[in-house]
């Protein structure tokens, strides 16, 4: 069985030449917690001189020194841990980069369909949020961790050099405050933390998906209720947060009196040793001199308490971190293999999403040949993005091949595959960047007329004649934003430009109004030239078309042929096509009356 790392070791891989950084803070902190402690000694100097020298304070020649030495050691102590925090923090921050760096270069090896299936919000919180609570760890809590360490070895000799008496009886709420901690944050706390940092996840994931989804709410009428994972995510932290609160309230309640009430067991002490009689010079000085010390164990405690919740919200980070860098590419050959053309075929496919209980396709045959458009239709959930995503090789197959050019797709290499492959996205996104510079992402090396002719063909015409500087205009900036039709078409534009024998559009218009809708239809007209296109749509009247048009459902093909043939049947296209008529008739009609009704009121 292979041994874990500890924390610091993990981090410590992302170091680089750095550690030396980690090192130097770790040891820098321990000299400033001892260098904080010296100051009490001459406190206790000038105590005892007053107290031996009373009433004559005349005689006490020495209180001016022992001052200035006691703040000489408090501002070196200071310096020092300033020293510590200067390096942790150069180190933390070069950690945290390389950690973000590292992650996100693996995310880009990972086949595109991780991202749909984990998440974006999800996959963003554990990029950016545990990487910084890597960070955190590193910039504040390592130092003090040493000093927290440093601190309480120093404290007990100290305790016990001037009265081993008073030292003992100091210890007894530090012992019995450590027990409460313990109920606190013990080891159950980190399955706690993991509760916590998932259904923060859950619920930053979900409100994504929910942002992503407002249109549609806003297009119903329809409240927060109708999403009901959000709203779930949302209930789930909360009552957690809640429970965990009212957990931790009873031992938090007893170690924060417990740590700061050393004071009352000296006074107890002071009583006992009295016994009723005038208290002794030495037990008054000892007295005093532990009422001002005592109070370092509450700030050592504290530390000591956070340390261990640190240490374990950082493991869960980096637990959080590997379940992504833990997660394999798809394999790659060593000498791709080129498709003969732009054919496609699947064999025998059958196909399953992580954690899924059911195939999301089953035995799937078909064949598309070199420059024939095909649509694919049917019910939702039959399957139809994941075909459009197994050729691109967004996931592998778990039985059955993907063949482009009679090649499988496993036998070509990840970027001749894409070069061969254009996607175009149910909801493109462009970067914050020029209008050329997006464009450019489908052919780096085009030149500036190319992508001109690219977003011509695109019918983006009028998008740029409106925006203030051209194909320079950068996109989210000074109020300059597209619709989502028209983000549409710069990226068709896009994947004009890469030119890829083979196209892919996955609800390519389900986002488009009417008017975008047609413009995004010609560009597709010019798309699809001498290319193999593969159409996933809703809207039938967009693939009516096709060569031929395939319905899926339930993860197999139902049926296939052109739109007359699978209308003149009687078959599940020819009622999804009635349907659909239908529901035209009824849009249509409905615009109807809300015209005679508008007319009425004027």
């Amino acid at each position: 069985m292979k041994k874990k790392n500890s924390n610091l070791s993990e981090l410590m891989q992302f170091a680089g030449k750095h550690k030396y950084l980690t090192n130097s803070s770790w040891v820098l902190s321990v000299i400033s917690a001892a260098l904080a402690l010296v100051p009490f000694v001459y406190i206790f100097f000038i105590i005892k001189e007053v107290i031996e020298v009373a009433p004559d304070f005349s005689q006490a020649t020495h209180i001016v020194f022992n001052g200035w030495m006691a703040v000489a050691f408090a501002i070196a102590s200071i310096i020092v841990y300033f020293g510590a925090l200067m390096c942790s923090h150069l180190s933390a921050f070069r950690i945290a980069g390389n950690i973000r760096k590292k992650t996100m270069k693996h995310i880009t090896q990972l086949p595109l369909g991780f991202i749909g299936e984990a998440g974006s919000g999800k996959v963003r919180r554990i990029v950016n949020e545990s990487s910084r609570a890597t960070e955190t760890f590193l910039a504040h809590q390592l130092p003090d961790m040493a000093g927290a360490v440093a601190t309480p070895i120093g404290m007990i000799v100290m305790l016990f050099l001037f009265d081993w008496r008073f030292g003992l009886i100091s210890l007894v709420p530090v012992i019995v405050g450590f027990l409460c901690m313990f109920k606190m944050a013990g080891p159950s706390m980190a399955e706690d933390m993991k509760k916590y940092n998932s259904a923060l996840e859950d619920m930053n994931n979900q409100a994504v998906e929910y942002v992503r989804g407002v249109p549609v709410v806003k297009t119903f009428g329809q409240t927060v209720h109708s999403f009901k994972k959000f709203k779930g995510s949302i209930d789930n932290y909360y009552k957690f947060c809640v429970s965990y609160c009212k957990k931790c309230r009873g031992p938090m309640l007893w170690f924060t009196t417990l740590i700061n009430s050393a004071f009352a067991f000296l006074i107890a002490l002071v009583l006992i040793l009295a016994g009723g009689q005038s208290i002794a010079q030495n037990v008054l000085l000892n007295f005093i001199f532990y009422v001002i010390f005592t109070p370092i164990i509450t700030t050592a405690l504290t530390k000591v308490m956070y340390m261990s919740e640190n240490g374990m919200i950082v493991a869960d980070a980096l637990e959080r971190i590997h379940s992504i860098l833990d997660l394999k590419p798809l394999p790659e050959v060593e000498k791709s293999m080129q498709p003969k053309d732009n054919s496609v075929q699947f064999e025998d496919v059958s196909f399953r999403y992580s954690n899924a209980q059911t195939d999301a396709l089953k035995g799937v045959n078909f064949s598309v040949g070199a420059g024939e458009t095909v649509a694919f239709v049917g019910p939702s959930g039959g399957g139809k993005t994941t075909v459009a995503g197994l050729i691109s090789r967004f996931w592998d197959t778990r039985e059955g091949s993907v063949k482009i050019g009679g090649i499988n797709v496993k036998d070509i290499r990840h970027e001749d595959l894409m070069n061969n492959v254009s996607y175009v996205f149910q909801d493109s996104r462009l970067l914050k960047t020029s209008i050329l510079d997006n464009v450019r992402l489908g052919n780096p090396s085009a030149s500036e007329s190319q992508v001109l002719n690219a977003l011509h063909k695109a019918q983006c015409n009028d998008i740029i004649a409106k925006l203030p500087d051209g194909i320079h205009t950068v996109i989210g900036t000074k109020g300059v934003y597209l619709s989502g039709g028209e983000q549409q078409r710069i990226a068709i534009a896009r994947v004009m430009l890469k030119n890829a024998p083979i196209v892919v559009l996955d609800e390519a218009t389900a986002f488009a109004d009417p008017e975008n809708e047609a413009l995004v239809q010609k560009a597709f007209a010019e798309l699809s030239k001498d290319k193999t296109v593969i159409m996933i749509a809703h809207r039938l009247t967009t693939v009516k078309n096709a060569d031929r048009i395939f319905v899926l459902k339930d993860g197999r093909i139902e049926e296939s042929g052109t739109h007359d043939q699978l209308v003149e049947s009687n078959s599940l296209y020819a009622k999804m096509w009635k349907d659909y008529q239908t529901s035209i008739s009824w849009k249509v009609s409905a615009k109807n009356v809300k015209s005679k009704v508008k007319g009425g009121v004027q």
